[in-house]
């Protein structure tokens, strides 16, 4: 009898050490990614605000807009938060800021800054490197891999629906309302039908598979999410870099 009791007692002790260690790097994670994500939306912040696009430059004034976009968005994410994914999720947006900094010192010809963690969606999506277009309900829709004042969007890399958008610049977001209904969808639908899927078959796209379906993908980048976010974060962005970073 002694000796189950003993080992009971054992049982315990092991299992409320067990359980306050948890408790402990769940809290140190959480802090971590809490950390992670105020630096990079303050990295964005202070990108943004020290960036001024000439008012003749229409596609480094647009790119600089939509930084600014992501930066009152992770703000509000970043307000909200009380979880790790919920903290992540902030980081990936101020990211996503970043990248459109990046292009806005791109299209002004400055020096564009060190490379940009890649974001979860941009995998294997590649970017533009010749221009392209199609006709879609009426509508020319047309994009390149260098910014001017009719392909003035520019779009980091993800998926839209589902499919495979490489970065490069646009001559409208036509992701925007892909995301937004039915309407939308079928619209992005035609625009990926008759414009980016052909880019991918002819070459057109570098570094971009558009074979890889969105269930397998979106199943790696859930995968990786731990490791890309922890990994990147804390190497890129934890050695104080310059720049950090979808849709």
């Amino acid at each position: 009898m002694e000796l189950w009791l003993t080992l009971l007692v054992v049982a315990i002790v092991v299992i409320f050490f067990v359980v306050q260690s948890n408790k402990k790097r769940a809290l140190a994670e959480l802090a971590d990614a809490e950390a992670e994500a105020r630096r990079l939306y303050e990295r964005l912040g202070g990108q943004t605000m020290n960036l001024v696009a000439p008012g003749d430059n229409l596609p480094a004034g647009q790119a600089l807009a939509d930084a600014g976009e992501r930066y009152t968005a992770a703000g509000s994410q970043l307000a909200g938060a009380d979880t790790i994914n919920q903290y992540r999720l902030a980081a990936e947006t101020s990211i996503e800021g970043l990248h459109y900094v990046r292009a806005s010192r791109t299209a002004m010809g400055i020096d564009p800054g060190p490379e940009i963690p890649t974001m979860r969606g941009q995998r294997r999506t590649g970017a533009l490197t010749e221009p392209v277009h199609a006709e879609v309900e009426g509508r020319t829709y047309s994009g390149s891999p260098d910014p001017s004042d009719e392909n003035r969007h520019y779009y980091p890399g993800g998926r839209v629906d589902g499919r495979p958008v490489p970065s490069g610049w646009y001559n409208t977001p036509w992701w925007q309302p892909a995301l937004a209904g039915a309407a939308g969808v079928f619209v992005g639908m035609m625009v990926f039908d008759a414009m980016i899927a052909p880019a991918y078959a002819m070459g057109a796209v570098e570094g971009g598979d558009a074979s890889g379906d969105a269930g397998g993908d979106s199943g790696g980048d859930a995968g990786d999410s731990g490791g890309d976010t922890g990994g990147d974060f804390g190497g890129d962005f934890g050695g104080g870099g310059d720049f950090g970073g979808f849709e």
